[in-house]
């Protein structure tokens, strides 16, 4: 059964980082996205949405409507995990890119316009030109997180693209360490454990030698 926790971010992509809001850190999977409210907390821990919109939506939605758009996330990010997972570890092609059509559709909903605003909180600073997004309604909520995945297509390469080699665990992250020896989602957990278990298998190898 699956139940709801923090959100993890330990991809150095947010695109990674939103495959990840479904993971196995321990031995029960561990769903982020299960519910509308589940949605809503983590587009807000990953800055994707200004508070005031999520806070919008959580106000004026008919009760099930925020879950519907979960369901829609929860079956983007498993269409997109299944991308990943098929090509990680090479650069992408041309060959890929027909793959990346339904992202592409979700990304042709986008209503953007432009404005002049500060470039500081402050009132200080020069102006510039930024790009705002028009919430129209829930399912744009889905649109950050189609623009987070085709970022870690266009600016990552996916040779640099790991799975954690813990034992069952299922996060996936960029590896931009120098030399590109990253193992672990984190050395604090999975690389601690291969760590204690490696001891543990070389006590008993003297043991058995005994």
């Amino acid at each position: 059964m699956l139940s709801h926790s923090s959100a993890v971010f330990i991809a150095d992509s947010t695109g990674l980082d939103f495959l990840n809001s479904i993971s196995t850190p321990v031995d029960v999977p561990v769903e982020t996205l299960e519910d509308g409210e589940g949605l809503l907390a983590w587009l807000d821990k990953a800055k994707l949405v200004p508070t005031k919109v999520l806070e919008h939506f959580r106000s004026h939605t008919v009760p099930g409507e925020l879950d519907g758009v979960a369901a829609q996330a929860r079956s983007l990010r498993e269409w997109f995990r299944a991308f990943v997972l098929e090509r990680k570890g090479r650069p992408l092609t041309g060959a890929d890119l027909k793959a990346l059509e339904p992202l592409n559709r979700l990304l042709a909903r986008e209503e953007d316009f432009k404005a002049v605003a500060l470039s500081h909180e402050d009132d200080e600073g020069p102006f510039i030109l930024e790009t705002n997004r028009r919430w129209r309604a829930p399912e744009s909520l889905l649109l950050p997180l189609g623009e987070s995945l085709a970022r870690l297509v266009c600016e990552e390469s996916f040779a640099d693209v790991k799975a954690c080699e813990g034992h069952d665990c299922t996060l996936i992250f960029v590896d931009h360490t120098r030399g590109r020896h990253r193992r672990w989602c984190s050395m604090a957990v999975c690389g601690n454990r291969a760590k204690q278990a490696a001891h543990r298998n070389r006590i008993l190898s003297k043991a058995a030698g005994l």
